[in-house]
């Protein structure tokens, strides 16, 4: 399989935790930065043939180090293993013959509130947010979504974008989400509320790449570890 190919896709958030996103991040503006345009413009392209088609992404808009990229494993996890890096805001996924999948990801309060192993205990594709009572205790226009009223639609609006994975540690769920976002421009940067949040595209990806069961790693890699990977 090429390199292109792999990269394209195999088979292809919160002021409390569980919450995983109501406020929105303000938009950073960003200079475009020169890139070899071939993959990545098909990489975060449209995606017309989802539930809800997808708007293309503009990339050149972010940081190159957070595309979607093939690099050295700086984890020390064995292969098939998911790592969330804290610290540089990273998301991994481990190969054979020292390798990893790194994305770039967007982090909240809630995503430095859990850390730890776990395994990723089932995933949804386009899935409903509801958001926990506690928070719509604070925030009462959230009623509508409550649980008991079934939570929000999933849709392009929803706070847990294209596909969520959720993350339970012995047997219970720690209420932390990877999910897709159509903030791209939180991408690599903390805002006020969130778990771990992806851009749309990305999260599509992973969801095809790994499977119910995979173990899961959220962490924060020293400046060293990632030098000596490289």
């Amino acid at each position: 399989m090429s390199r292109r190919a792999f990269l394209l896709g195999a088979g292809a958030a919160v002021t409390t935790l569980a919450g995983c996103t109501t406020t929105r991040a303000p938009r950073v503006a960003a200079a475009p930065l020169p890139v070899n345009t071939s993959i990545y413009a098909s990489m975060y392209g449209p995606q017309p043939n989802e539930l809800f088609p997808l708007p293309a992404v503009p990339y050149e808009k972010i940081e190159p180090r957070f595309y979607r990229q093939m690099v050295a494993n700086p984890t020390g996890e064995r292969p098939g293993t998911l790592v969330v890096d804290t610290a540089n805001h990273f998301l991994y996924l481990t190969y054979e013959n020292g390798q990893a999948m790194r994305y770039g990801v967007g982090l909240g309060r809630a995503g430095f509130e859990w850390a730890g192993r776990g395994v990723i205990q089932y995933k949804r594709h386009w899935p409903r947010w509801t958001p926990p009572d506690e928070m719509v205790a604070r925030q009462p226009e959230l009623q509508p979504y409550s649980i008991a009223n079934g939570g929000m639609e999933p849709g392009l609006t929803n706070p847990l974008g294209a596909r969520a994975l959720y993350i339970f540690q012995n047997g219970e769920d720690t209420l932390y989400r990877i999910h897709g976002s159509p903030e791209w421009w939180t991408i690599g940067k903390s805002v006020s509320s969130g778990c771990v949040r992806m851009i749309n595209q990305d999260v599509i990806d992973l969801y095809n790449r790994v499977p119910n069961g995979t173990p899961i790693v959220v962490t924060s890699l020293s400046a060293a570890e990632l030098e000596y990977a490289a």
